[in-house]
């Protein structure tokens, strides 16, 4: 963990004054004393919206594993149509900003250009000050927004967003380190719903699913902080190989199919692209709003059932 510096004691301070002047879209409200917390350990933020996230985790460490030529490889590169790109939980903005310029390079010819225009990013994440400081900071507004948005409540943006552009589905979806804070205040449904919502509205999903000992190191600190374990820590029923129990609901539930593995980032987390089965697409719309009961396998034998 990096020494505290007096930049970042200055931040510290005014998130927490923008803490108090905002409300934000978290399912409880970030409080002065999670601001406190956060100091003593920047690591402990109950929803994974760290205030420092990138100064631990820089954007390099995915960027890295990751082709440039990705929207070409998956056909978004004629300049004809518009290619959507939507970020799950992007907190301050750094990696969506630097995914786009990883994978949108910058223009040398017109036709570079016009192929530019026609790539849009949108990132969301349901702390209000990190998307504000995303605002702010974003190098790109034309092609780039950042909108405040709890997805387990909403979608609606979501779908006005893809309106307003002309497109049905986002052509990929990053979703890179969530799934366990979703996991970890919305239970094993909350879970399945995040994963099912995504591949709803997208033709590509790259995950990052975190490993379940992320689990218990995020608990670990909460209680060494002296607070509560989260609410559904120790009821949770999906456990162990997290990115093998993420990709059997997509290709099982979710009419998705898994169509390369970009290796492991430094903090040993894999990251897996995923693609919609066309000849299946149709018969998937909608799954997110049908949380039926479901099987999970979990590994030597055992399954469960979920509702």
């Amino acid at each position: 963990m990096p020494p505290l510096t007096a930049n970042y004691l200055l931040m510290v301070s005014a998130r927490k004054y923008f803490v108090s002047a905002h409300t934000t879209m978290a399912t409880r409200s970030c409080t002065s004393r999670d601001a406190s917390d956060e100091i003593n350990d920047p690591g402990a933020a109950p929803y994974g919206n760290f205030i420092n996230y990138y100064t631990f985790n820089p954007p390099e460490n995915r960027l890295s594993l990751i082709p440039a030529t990705l929207l070409q490889d998956l056909g978004y590169s004629d300049g004809q149509q518009t290619t959507l790109i939507l970020d799950v939980g992007c907190n301050s903005g750094e990696l969506s900003v630097a995914f786009y310029e990883h994978l949108v390079q910058g223009p040398v010819c017109e036709e570079e250009e016009s192929n530019r225009r026609r790539v849009n990013l949108l990132g969301f994440d349901l702390d209000e000050i990190l998307i504000e400081r995303a605002q702010q900071a974003n190098p790109l507004p034309s092609n780039i927004s950042f909108i405040p948005l709890d997805i387990i409540k909403d979608t609606d943006q979501l779908q006005d967003y893809l309106n307003q552009h002309g497109c049905s589905s986002f052509h990929l979806c990053l979703c890179l380190a969530v799934t366990m804070w979703v996991h970890l205040n919305h239970g094993d449904s909350g879970l399945l719903h995040l994963l099912s919502s995504l591949a709803s509205i997208s033709q590509h999903i790259l995950l990052e699913a975190q490993p379940w000992k992320c689990y218990r190191s995020a608990a670990r600190r909460l209680r060494k902080l002296g607070r509560s374990d989260f609410d559904h820590f120790k009821n949770l029923k999906i456990r162990g190989e997290m990115a093998e129990h993420a990709r059997e609901h997509l290709e099982r539930n979710c009419g998705m199919e898994l169509i390369q593995s970009f290796g492991s980032t430094a903090w040993d987390r894999k990251l897996l692209l995923f693609r919609r089965l066309t000849d299946k697409s149709q018969s998937f719309q909608g799954h997110a709003q049908e949380d039926n009961t479901r099987e999970i396998n979990l590994g030597n034998g055992r399954k469960v059932k979920l509702n």
